[in-house]
């Protein structure tokens, strides 16, 4: 089982580095003038990894892979989570189109496969063997958001997905109302975004309101922060922890290309 986890840990750093090696020829080679292409992510470490519905957490440290690549419209963006123990967690095949984007108002949709595994014992070969099993999931998205200033959003996010295999949770719907307040100026080189929500969570017959909140600080001109995230139940009959929290420390990056 290890030699699979570094198999696909392998596949995953192949892939980073030919997307990288992908955009910056494309972007160099390519005809139409002044359009721009971007090749971002990030790579966090995590006490405790927690899902895009903060109801969900891994329980245990994890590592956490983010890549963006893509114009000012259309971008794929994979995401990878695997625990510190070189266990895959889950791998996500974002592709994402940004209908509105201008300084007021942005609009954007997204849709994904995704792959979630989990450690499971089974009978092999007559013994009785911890093996990864991978079970599959078709989703979808809508985010928007508006801006009351530069530094201050309020906005809606709707996911819905659809697990394949029996036994997986068959119709999840998420629906949150957030905010965000960035750049909140500690001093000269440090800075808060504070982002707080309330959201709405079903899965097959049961569901929950919830409230989770997210602190990150920055340092101006860094590319490494560090964030806090707490989720808290309200109101719920899915049977999930009352509270649970993480802390997490990043590094990020950000590269644009123009085309010639």
């Amino acid at each position: 089982m290890k030699n699979v986890c570094q198999n696909l840990s392998l596949k995953i750093v192949v892939l980073f580095l030919f997307l990288n090696s992908f955009v910056f020829t494309y972007a160099q080679t390519a005809d139409s003038p002044k359009t721009e292409y971007h090749f971002s992510g990030n790579i966090s470490a995590t006490n405790n990894g927690i899902s895009v519905i903060p109801t969900f957490s891994l329980g245990k440290p994890a590592a956490i892979f983010n890549m963006s690549i893509g114009n000012q419209k259309l971008s794929f963006e994979p995401e990878f989570k695997a625990s510190l123990e070189g266990k895959p967690w889950s791998l996500v095949l974002w592709w994402r189109y940004k209908f509105l984007n201008d300084d007021k108002f942005k609009f954007n949709i997204g849709a994904h496969p995704a792959i979630s595994f989990k450690t499971v014992t089974a009978d092999v070969g007559g013994v009785q063997r911890d093996i990864i099993k991978g079970n599959r999931y078709l989703a979808g998205e809508l985010s928007f958001s508006y801006f009351l200033s530069k530094n201050t959003s309020i906005g809606s996010y709707y996911l819905y997905s659809h697990g394949i295999e029996y036994g997986t949770t068959r119709n999840t719907h998420f629906l949150t109302l957030n905010s965000s307040f960035s750049n909140i100026n500690l001093s000269d080189e440090f800075a808060l975004r504070f982002s707080p929500q309330i959201y709405y969570l079903k899965m097959d017959t049961k569901d929950g309101v919830f409230f989770s909140s997210t602190l990150t600080l920055t340092k101006k001109k860094s590319p490494i922060s560090v964030s806090a995230l707490v989720n808290k139940i309200i109101k719920t009959d899915i049977n999930t922890k009352n509270f649970v929290w993480n802390a997490t420390i990043a590094y990020s990056f950000n590269n644009k290309f123009v085309k010639k």
